[in-house]
């Protein structure tokens, strides 16, 4: 194992920014975090020249990069997307689904093992995060409607016992059976997530009360207020806010949500309660143009332009391609948000939110070794992932 002392830091905790930092690596562990130079022999010295060193960025919602998606069914792909998000600050991630056949899942499971057991010079893969296929035909967004349906207990409890490493699964709360759904992820330690739907505050409510405490990217693909026989009901955006114990996340690229929108939900929810995602595709940290939404064999054509992807006829977004440095760029730069707060949103909070606050999403001594060293721009210039340099600027 590598031993790293990272000196002449500016390192940032989820409360401070710590002036002329140290940090001390060791066994793929974070061993010291202070102001002390303390006696490091052996250790490799990285200088930080007064940049930034934080925990390494945690996405929770990804779907690809670097011209590969998860649903490729490829071992290369999701080698090449952990690759090319670790060149952006992210160390750990959950590759995430679309809506799709059990076939495909099936193999998506066998490679994420196998994906796992690699040596991979990226990002670390957390579990699966599976988006579908229970949701709402109304707020489908770019998932196929052909595989949209209801939940049932047969095929949900079949697709658990496929796999071990599925960490949250999201899914529409108004749909009939969705308590049942709730409980038996809580009870098999996945975290329900809301999304994809139309539904009201009742419908959030009860399922807040079966385990779905999160909400799948804030504002897109599901309901706001809307008016039944003349009676005004709060969507799923207004419940968000409303119920204290519902964490959030944000696709916050500067496309899906604009700085105003993005400054109310930082303002309502605070960084405790708000995951920044990328809910990138294949086409993060590729350029401009044409593109695919999922496998290549059954995916949906896109067009990746202004720094988003599209769907073909421009009247609705696709999907992202941001990456998590973008992430944080944006919510410092556009929203104001302090460095610290905007930081733990991309670390701590996404820790908190799928259970892994034990051993990531801070730097602590004990926790693993998930660094990122970058500028006031948030332009990256090093990534280690468990204690292993995986990325350095030239």
């Amino acid at each position: 194992m590598d031993r790293y002392k990272i000196f002449n830091a500016r390192v940032i905790t989820p409360y401070r920014i710590i002036e002329n930092g140290y940090v001390l690596v060791a066994d793929g562990k974070i061993k010291y975090v202070g102001n002390e130079n303390v006696s490091s022999e052996g250790y490799t010295e990285i200088d930080a020249g007064g940049k930034y060193v934080s925990s390494g960025f945690i996405d929770i919602h990804t779907h690809g990069g670097g011209g590969h998606d998860y649903m490729d069914g490829t071992l290369e792909s999701y080698i090449v997307a952990a690759e090319t998000h670790a060149r952006y600050g992210t160390t750990s991630l959950l590759p995430t689904t679309l809506t799709s056949t059990n076939e495909e899942l099936k193999v998506t499971f066998d490679i994420f093992r196998k994906a796992k057991a690699a040596n991979i010079n990226g990002a670390n893969f957390l579990g699966l995060h599976l988006e579908g296929p229970y949701f709402s035909i109304e707020q489908k967004g770019a998932q196929d409607p052909k595989y949209i349906r209801n939940p049932d207990p047969k095929e949900y409890k079949e697709i658990l016992s496929w796999s071990d490493d599925i960490l949250r699964w999201s899914a529409a709360p108004e749909l009939p059976g969705i308590a049942e759904f709730g409980a038996c992820l809580r009870k098999a330690g996945i975290l329900p997530s809301i999304a994809h739907t139309d539904a009201v505050l009742e419908d959030v409510q009860k399922a807040l009360e079966n385990g779905f405490t999160h909400c799948t990217h804030l504002y897109s693909g599901m309901s706001g207020l809307k008016r039944i026989n003349g009676y005004r009901y709060l969507g799923v955006i207004e419940s968000a806010f409303l119920l204290d114990d519902m964490t959030v996340e944000i696709i916050a690229d500067g496309s899906h949500l604009p700085p105003s929108l993005l400054k109310l939900i930082y303002k309502i929810k605070g960084p405790s309660k708000i995951a920044l995602v990328t809910d990138s595709m294949r086409g993060a940290g590729m350029p401009e143009g044409e593109s695919i939404l999922g496998s290549l064999e059954n995916g949906q054509k896109v067009i990746i332009e202004d720094g988003v992807a599209k769907m073909p006829d421009r009247k609705a977004f696709a999907g992202s391609v941001a990456t998590t440095d973008r992430l944080v760029r944006n919510m410092v730069k556009l929203v104001d948000v302090p460095l610290t707060e905007a930081i733990r949103m991309m670390t701590l909070t996404p820790a908190s939110i799928i259970g892994v606050s034990d051993k990531k999403g801070s730097l602590e001594p004990g926790k693993d070794a998930d660094i990122v060293m970058f500028d006031e721009d948030i332009n990256i210039y090093m990534t280690i992932v468990g204690g292993r340099k995986v990325y350095s600027k030239k």
